[in-house]
């Protein structure tokens, strides 16, 4: 039986996103959104809630297009997968961070609705991206010196 590594998350950025570029010139954006979570607590009947944070990783165009059209608060729907990747400290202790490695994404306006090719400043006017060759990167080794943050 294969194995399934897959994450839908539908949330707002918590900051603006950061576009960099590795040394061999791969793009590379990173960002976090927030998602909430409702419940009514059994013993008391009150309602409770809670802030969940995402971060993201897209790689190649859809790490250039994202950077053109997101900032802090906007609505987003982004699939991927997750990846637990690991680095040692400069004081030495290794340290891990989970991530969503993105491969597709879709633009939402405040209200949750797809945002028009109209609403969109400049090209391109598809709303939803599914990078090139994202396959490749998921599945390429990645050295903790190629990440720029």
């Amino acid at each position: 039986m294969k194995s399934i590594n897959q994450v839908t998350l539908l949330g707002n950025l918590t900051r603006d996103p950061e576009l960099r570029y590795t040394p061999n010139g791969n793009a590379v954006i990173s960002f976090s959104i927030a998602t909430n979570r409702q419940w009514t607590d059994k013993d008391s009947g009150e309602k409770k809630e809670a802030v969940d944070y995402h971060d993201i990783v897209f790689w190649g165009k859809a790490a250039e297009i994202i950077s053109q059209f997101v900032k802090k608060g906007t609505k987003i729907l982004v699939q991927g997968g997750l990846q637990t990747r690991s680095w040692e400290g400069k004081d030495g202790v290794k340290r891990y961070k989970t991530e969503t490695v993105g491969s597709d994404f879709v633009l939402l306006d405040k209200k949750g609705e797809e945002v028009s090719p109209d609403e969109v400043p400049s090209e391109p006017t598809e709303k939803a991206v599914k990078p090139e060759k994202a396959e490749e990167k998921e599945s390429e080794e990645i050295e903790p010196d190629d990440i720029p943050f």
